[in-house]
This record gives structure tokens, sequence and C-alpha cells, in this order.
């Protein structure tokens, strides 16, 4: 497995891996799939400081992580959220523990102080890779979102880096 900074030619299979999610899954709460154009844009707006990650085994993606700003206002730039998405032939292979690991790291290497997941209610296995990871859990937020008509809880994570 190698991981490494996505670029924008990996718009094509991060945007499948995320899509099957926001078509089947409550991991997002999105509900409409991006477009090749939102998902390139969407690497660029987290090139930088911030990051994205992809693991690949035998050079097809097998997932991706990303660091995303936690709040808009200036004070919280040094707080940002993680997201990890594994395609759904190469779950429980360790790509998501390796790029979670990855993802901390450069988070570290790149000054941030804290990473805050927000993951939904009943996602146990995202819930123990993150506590694998040293992440604890802080907090719940009752029925903030809605999906597949259900209502759905999110737990807060969080892992203090410095």
């Amino acid at each position: 497995m190698e991981i490494r900074l996505a670029t924008l030619d990996d718009a094509p299979a991060t945007r499948a891996i995320y899509n099957r999610e926001v078509e089947n899954t409550t991991a997002t709460f999105d509900l409409v799939g991006r477009t090749l154009v939102e998902q390139r844009d969407w690497i660029t707006q987290r090139s930088g400081v911030l990051g994205v990650l992809v693991a690949e085994i035998d050079g097809v993606v097998a997932g991706f992580a990303s660091l995303s700003p936690y709040r808009a206002r200036p004070a919280y730039r040094t707080t940002v959220e993680d997201s990890i998405y594994v395609s759904e032939t190469a779950r429980g292979s360790g790509v998501g523990k390796a790029l979670l690991k990855a993802l901390i790291d450069l988070a570290g290497q790149r000054g941030f102080h804290t990473i805050v997941a927000h993951i939904t209610g009943g996602s146990d296995t995202s819930v123990a890779l993150h506590q694998a990871c040293g992440f604890t859990i802080v907090g719940t937020e009752r029925e903030v979102g809605r999906k597949f008509g259900r209502w759905l809880d999110v737990v807060i994570m969080q892992l203090m880096i410095t």
C-alpha cells in the first residue's frame, strides 16, 4: 500500500468512492453525489496547508482521507476536521488505519493543534478506528441530521496533537 498526497488526477477515483457513500450510507450527510468538477474543486480547496491523502493498492485508489477547516472564524485556524473513506472492496484491509495515521502525521507536520471527527451515530467501525489512533469521544449531538427517512446522531471525537 502506498499513501501519498492526492492530485487532481485522483478526482475520478475519490469521487466514485465518495458518491457510493452518499448514495448508500449515512457516512456522509450529503444527499447528492459530487460531479467530477466538484470533486476536483474539493481537492483544490484542501491543497496547501490542509491536504488530501490517497491510499493505493497495486496502483488502484483504495481510499482517501482529508483535513478540512473546522470552522471559518480565525480563532479556529489550528483545529481541523478529518474525513476518511475506504472503497467497499478494500475495507478490513488496514487502509483506513493507515490513512488516519498518515493524516495525523500530516496535521502535526503542518502545525495543527487538534483534529476533530464527526461520525454518524452507530458507525462503530469508524469510532473504533479513531479510538485505535488515540481519539476520544467528547460528545454526541442528537438527531442533527436526517437521511433515508431517519434521524441521525453525530458522535464527536477529538485528538490533541500538540
